[in-house]
């Protein structure tokens, strides 16, 4: 199962596209709320109602994905329980997926050391340890860490996800039903 923890302030286009997208893949992927309700709103003050709390969310994840945004980024470095899922996810060597400001969130825990890995132009400083991959990688995957750039790179990044969690074949199968030609 692979989650995908949103907190208020998160940029929309970055969630909800990983879902779709894997959805469109067969993955099972869960929106989970960093807060204490069902119901967030987006950076741009879209509500959305996730599928479950992050205290209701199991031990056992295939992969954690953060969606950007930096109020939402914001909001995932200051939970508690978002770190402890992160470390603990980390520790196990399951996949830990992160876009635009949300690599940031990895960096801050130490967890890019040695990592390539980007993100949003400009946040760089908040890869701490990590080697920066430049301006013309739209996705970085450094072992158990795949990291993306911006909005503009949710597709990419999502069907990296599909194409780790399952295959080539099944990313291209999914970019071709939405017409992406830069896959």
């Amino acid at each position: 199962m692979v989650y995908i923890l949103m907190a208020d302030g998160f940029e929309e286009i970055e969630g909800i596209m990983v879902v779709d997208l894997l959805r469109r893949a067969r993955i099972d992927i869960k929106m989970v709320s960093i807060h204490d309700r069902l119901e967030i709103v987006s950076s741009h003050n879209v509500p959305i109602k996730t599928d479950m709390l992050i205290s209701e969310m199991p031990e056992e994840a295939e992969m954690i994905v953060l969606p950007g945004g930096l109020k939402g980024t914001n909001n995932l470095k200051a939970s508690e329980e978002v770190k402890n899922v992160i470390l603990r996810q980390n520790e196990k060597g399951g996949y830990l997926a992160a876009i635009c400001a949300a690599p940031t969130v990895y960096g801050m825990l130490g967890l890019l050391k040695g990592k390539k890995a980007t993100c949003y132009p400009g946040l760089e400083d908040g890869l701490i340890g990590a080697e920066w991959t430049g301006d013309d990688v739209t996705v970085a995957v450094d072992g158990n860490f795949i990291t993306s750039r911006s909005l503009a790179t949710s597709v990419d990044f999502a069907l990296t996800i599909i194409e780790i969690l399952k295959d080539k074949e099944t990313a291209d199968k999914v970019a071709a039903g939405v017409v992406y030609r830069g896959w």
